[in-house]
């Protein structure tokens, strides 16, 4: 390989990651029965020793946004004093919200509050106060906490790459910290973990936005449901995310992410208006109010007291996916957030997409909800337990014009696989520059292609328990890093002269 065409990376990071990128691709594909009951294993340690701390972190990020949101510090702004935001609200709010969320509330809208209300962790399912849990715990698992963990890093980032000129890579937040010393092996490091937890954590939602599109193909078409049919849809879509990834921040990714809220939006006001709009918009409000009233008990509810597996399959999968999504959406947030206050970025980022989520879940959710409690309600529960991708597409059929909508909503789950792939590839190449927001376009390609392999390996090494094994695996080192990125935000802060 010619040299000039190595000379925008940084090769430690690079290359440190790409050979585990590839030694963990190979594993999974040569090995994969063996790499199945790994990941099983893995899992559940995981959640046996160390679901106390994913909690207790992702409780701490809370309280630290908001004390920055509500203190003295809450008028610095992202850059220098006098500098303006890139992009207007209605840009910014659809980039935050296409790659925060996206496919996952696709695959989960309907699926999570039906899988809850047939089998709640406490109590009996199939009755009206399942139903009300139901909703309750899939708000608590897409709500505020979910948008605390990418806030902590987005901001640091922004912070000390906007306002004080460090490289937009994790490493920075720990200057206050380390001093010169992240430039050395420690920055490496932490810019590697960055690497893999943005890696498995977007793989996990190609996984994910692969099994759904296969199951609404089926659904239409009778195309076959496997593993390998999903593996030939990620590879089709990774060409298009590799396409959009060439043409860049502006021309791809901004486009496909305002076509998404276009899209979601028709999509939600269809079922909204053909479903019991009254009924739906009153459990809205009643959901918000439930979630309010219950946050802080279910924020630190382990339930060390009932055990059940409910806790790693559902809150603890939910945390660290979050935790491992952070360093891709915390920068890819960071960078498009330069100009903004912290107070703007926070309650911006916090705020507004998951108004925009719980609206989706209540609509989505209640919808399926208000089906199975009815003298009809079977049909979706049934397809749900036996095959959770399915789940979207069997509430759709209860609904008018179901071919079309549902041609809509594989459309959808397209778009925010793109713009998944697309962001998290923008986000990579960021990191293994050093920094470099004009890096060479190979190598956004290549790591649009990486993460095709590895969600393809996942899923070919064990399907959604793969893909929740590498999810918590990679988040835990990605924990500790948030941690000390608090910290060191707070330092410098202090520096303000405030």
């Amino acid at each position: 390989m010619p040299r000039n065409i190595l000379g925008t990376i940084h090769k430690p990071v690079f290359f440190t990651s790409a050979g585990l990128i590839t030694f963990f691709s190979f594993y999974g594909g040569a090995f994969n029965e063996h790499a199945a009951a790994t990941f099983a294993n893995i899992q559940s340690w995981l959640v046996t020793y160390m679901g106390w701390l994913y909690m207790s972190v992702v409780a701490l990020f809370f309280i630290f946004i908001i004390y920055l949101a509500c203190g003295k510090y809450a008028h610095i702004k992202l850059g220098a004093d006098n500098s303006n935001p890139d992009y207007s609200y209605g840009s910014w709010f659809s980039m935050l919200f296409s790659a925060g969320m996206g496919i996952g509330l696709l695959f989960f809208g309907v699926a999570e509050p039906i899988t809850h209300f047939n089998a709640p962790p406490v109590g009996e399912g199939n009755s009206v106060e399942a139903a009300r849990n139901a909703m309750l715990f899939t708000y608590f698992h897409w709500g505020l906490q979910a948008w605390t963990t990418y806030i902590v890093v987005g901001l640091a980032l922004a912070y000390f790459s906007f306002r004080h000129g460090l490289p937009l890579t994790m490493r920075s937040a720990l200057y206050p910290i380390i001093g010169k010393r992240i430039h050395g092996r420690i920055g490496h490091a932490v810019d590697v973990f960055a690497v893999l937890g943005t890696m498995f954590g977007v793989a996990t939602s190609l996984g994910i936005g692969a099994m759904q599109i296969n199951a609404g193909l089926n659904y239409l078409f009778d195309i076959n449901v496997s593993v390998y049919t999903q593996v030939i849809l990620i590879t089709v879509i990774t060409c298009f995310a590799t396409i959009s990834v060439v043409s860049g921040l502006d021309a791809g990714i901004k486009r496909i992410s305002e076509l998404n809220i276009i899209l979601a939006i028709l999509l939600l006001s269809f079922v909204l208006l053909v479903g019991p709009t009254a009924a739906l918009l009153g459990g809205f409000i009643q959901n918000i109010g439930n979630y309010l009233s219950n946050m802080i008990s279910l924020t630190f509810n382990l339930y060390a007291y009932q055990p059940n597996d409910w806790m790693g399959e559902w809150t603890l999968f939910y945390w660290a996916w979050w935790i491992s999504w952070s360093p891709f959406v915390g920068m890819f947030i960071a960078r498009i957030s330069k100009g903004r206050t912290i107070r703007e970025f926070i309650l911006g980022v916090l705020l507004v997409p998951t108004g925009f989520t719980f609206l989706w879940l209540s609509i989505f959710g209640n919808s399926a909800l208000f089906i199975e409690l009815g003298a009809e309600g079977g049909n979706i529960s049934a397809a749900t337990l036996g095959d959770m991708p399915t789940a979207l597409f069997v509430l759709l059929e209860q609904l008018p014009w179901t071919a079309l909508v549902s041609m809509i909503a594989i459309l959808l789950i397209v778009t925010f696989f793109v713009t998944s792939s697309d962001s998290g590839s923008l986000v990579i190449d960021t990191i293994t520059s050093g920094g470099n927001k004009n890096a060479a376009v190979w190598q956004r390609v290549f790591w649009a292609v990486s993460q095709g392999i590895v969600a393809s390996v996942l899923l070919v090494g064990g399907g959604l328990a793969a893909l929740q094994a590498a999810t918590l695996s990679s988040a835990l080192p990605v924990a500790f890093i948030m941690v000390l990125m608090c910290y060191g935000l707070i330092k410098k802060l202090k520096t303000e002269g405030i």
